[in-house]
């Protein structure tokens, strides 16, 4: 059975995006933590988002600028599969994207017991919380920012029942990002 890990930036106080939907302050590049993204990139993996996430990265990956900035994860982001859960979108045109509008949980379900590379799901909060809700995803990688933001949206808005989760291991880098890696303990 295939594995779904979900690779979130968070804040310290908890919050994947801030109040007004915005999460740049979760991008803080040096050496150290690009070298890392870069190795993340390289292995091989099918890439889940939602509509919102989608759309923020197809306007950054695919562009000279990205290839430029990060080649290996532009690399890695534009010739991995990818697919899309929407019900506004009619059309993607990412290299290698599929649209999916059916439900999120019977998709992921089903990509679960095919064969094929680990599902990673990055941001789409929405996504997160109905296939975590589901206890679909088998492990979580919290990159933990130095930042209180006060105020914004959960992870897991939504989700009703307690979800047990054991730390495997941690990684802190010189800028600040903690990673912490838990997997569903049951």
């Amino acid at each position: 059975m295939r594995r779904l890990i979900a690779f979130e930036q968070i804040s310290v106080d908890g919050f994947f995006v801030d109040a007004k939907g915005d999460m740049s302050w979760a991008h803080k590049y040096d050496q150290e933590w690009s070298e890392f993204a870069a190795s993340n990139a390289k292995r091989e993996a099918a890439l889940l988002f939602g509509r919102v996430t989608y759309e923020l990265m197809v306007r950054f990956w695919p562009t000279p600028a990205a290839r430029e900035q990060a080649p290996d994860v532009a690399e890695g982001m534009n010739n991995s599969p990818k697919f899309v859960f929407s019900r506004k979108l009619d059309k993607v045109d990412w290299k290698n994207t599929t649209l999916v509008k059916s439900d999120p949980v019977e998709q992921v379900r089903k990509m679960k017991s095919e064969s094929g590379p680990v599902l990673v799901i990055m941001g789409s909060g929405m996504i997160v919380s109905q296939l975590a809700g589901a206890g679909l995803i088998d492990e979580f990688q919290m990159v933990v920012n130095p930042i209180v933001l006060g105020r914004g949206r959960t992870l897991f808005e939504g989700v009703k029942d307690r979800i047990d989760l054991k730390c495997t291991k941690t990684r802190a880098f010189g800028n600040g990002n903690v990673v912490v890696y838990y997997e569903t303990a049951g």
